[in-house]
Formats: structure tokens, sequence, C-alpha cells
């Protein structure tokens, strides 16, 4: 069995060392409860931006070039220390952690951002970094295009886990590259919510036969710091739900077996039975028996994309 902790609280929002803590914090009080897999939502580290959805993309111009230095400035670097205290609270309790977070590109131009969501195993290394592969929106004026060297399932004790962020669980063939590597923990991170939202994630289970794990983003007016630029305008009821919450727990086959969690600060738990997967399967197996492999075939590649290859040549 695999107690599952769903994480929905706020962040400490654009304070990447703040929100560190609270999430090794609230990892400490899932695994008092026995939970060996906790969840946190989309850019949990440090808090989703947000005023995209407020701000004219391109309408604002030094507004918006305020903010996204803030979230520059907030943004993990994976090839740093930033996440040290995550993995060592992963190893210290044996557990698996997912969490989405603000990535800083540290290889090319060292100032892209990617709204990207790592699994870490309970040996405190990092066993997969997903970059959404598809902003929504005006989140293409933040992040870059993610690549599919990240869209995988990965064994842990806790089972076959694989993730899509938000909007990416509306495209069916990345949900397809999923069912083909034999999913069984499906978590989508997400900004989303309400019932169209919930009515999505369970279509998901039932097409995947799979636990799907929905993890909403929580947040209120009082989350946004006093120091925000023009908070009296964008956000100036500190009571507004800016974002509910809606975090849900999915079995194999649709039904909702725990939340929606909605307004509501907290852990969500569930004891998920894996054997469920493989029963669910029976009747329909979208990447198995229900396939048509002679008709349709997926081709993912895989590759690290690169807009620059370094070539050491030697002449003759």
């Amino acid at each position: 069995m695999t107690q599952l902790a769903i994480v929905q609280t706020a962040p400490v929002f654009l304070n990447k060392q703040k929100t560190i803590d609270l999430a090794v914090s609230k990892v400490e009080e899932a695994a008092k409860n026995g939970a060996n897999l906790v969840v946190f939502t989309e850019c949990f580290i440090a808090g989703y931006p947000t005023w995209i959805w407020r701000v004219r993309p391109g309408g604002d111009w030094g507004l918006s070039e305020e903010l996204h230095k803030r979230l520059l400035d907030n943004a993990v670097n994976i090839d740093s220390n930033d996440l040290t205290p995550l993995y060592d609270v992963a190893r210290k309790h044996q557990l698996t952690i997912v969490c989405g977070i603000e990535e800083r590109d540290n290889q090319l131009s060292r100032t892209t951002l990617y709204n990207t969501v790592i699994t870490i195993g309970p040996d405190g290394t990092l066993l997969n970094k997903h970059r959404k592969l598809m902003p929504t929106n005006p989140e293409r004026m933040v992040w870059g295009f993610g690549d599919a060297s990240g869209l995988k399932v990965v064994e842990t004790e806790a089972g076959r886990i694989g993730s899509l962020i938000c909007w990416e669980n509306f495209m069916p063939l990345a949900r397809y590259a999923l069912y083909s590597q034999g999913v069984e923990i499906y978590i989508a991170p997400t900004y989303d919510s309400g019932e169209n939202w919930l009515g999505t994630m369970q279509h998901i289970a039932r097409e995947g036969c799979c636990w799907v794990v929905g993890c909403g983003n929580l947040m209120k007016g009082s989350d946004i710091p006093n120091d925000f630029p023009e908070k009296e305008n964008l956000y100036p009821d500190e009571n507004e739900w800016v974002n509910p919450g809606d975090s849900v727990v999915i079995a194999p086959g649709g039904e909702i077996v725990a939340g929606p969690m909605n307004k509501e600060s907290g852990i969500l738990y569930h004891e998920l039975d894996l054997e469920k997967v493989s029963t669910a399967k029976r009747a329909l197996d979208v990447a198995g028996h229900y396939s048509r492999p002679d008709i349709f075939q997926l081709h993912v590649n895989t590759e690290a994309q690169s807009p620059c290859v370094f070539e050491n040549k030697r002449s003759a």
C-alpha cells in the first residue's frame, strides 16, 4: 500500500528559501502520519506567477519586468544546493516527494525559466525532472518550452509515478506516453480548479485505469506579500480566493475517493491500493490489449533539446 499525502497550502510567495523551509516542515508532518509519498502543487517553490492572468501580457512592461525579476531571483537552480533540504528530508524519512518548482536554466542562457515538476526518491536523489511541454496562454511570456527528456514514469517504492502539469493533461499524446510506460500513480499539479477540471481528472483515471492525484494551488489575497508591486490594484481584497485548491484523489475507473479539498489549507491523505490498477485494465488497457499498433503508433523524441551544440572536431 502507498500512503499518499497531498500538501495543499500557500507558499511563502516569491520567497524561495522560506518556501523550501515550509515544504520541509510539511514533509515532516506527513511523515509523522505515515506518508511515503508527499505531493506538492504546480510551482510550489516559490509560487505560481498568478499575476499573468491580471496584467495584460506586454501591456505594462515596467511592472512585468519587476515581477519577472522577482521570479528569476527566487527560482530554483537544480545544479546548485537549493534543493538539499528536500533531498535530506526525503532520505531522513525514506519517502518519495513530487514537487512543482520554478526552475532557472543553468546550462545555456542561464535566464530562461521553466515550469518544472521534480521527483525525489527515498534515498534523497533526484529521480526525474519534467519541464512543462507547452506553457498555456500568457504563461508563454514567462516560461520556456520543455522537452520529452523528462516525460518519464519512474519506479519508486511508492509505485510507478508519472506527472503532467496543469493543461498538459489536456494533451492526449502526452497522457498516452505515460500510459505506455505503465503509470500507476498519475500526478497532476495544477493551477486549475473547479468542476470541469475535476471531470478531466476523472476521465484520465477512467482512460488510463490508474490512480490520479490532483494537487491544486491554494492562495488568498492575504498570501500576496505587502511589498508586491501594485497589490492594491491587482489584489485589493485580502479575503479573495485567488485559487481555491481542489486537491483530489481519484481511483482507477474514475471514482473520487478523497477531496476535493476546497478553500482549505492542510494535507489530504489517502491509502492507494496499486493492485486496483492492474484489475481495472482487465476491460480497458489503452496502451496494451486495447491498442491497435497496426493502425496507430506514437513516437516520442526523448532527447534533450538544445539550441546550440558544441563539437570538438580534430583536423585529420
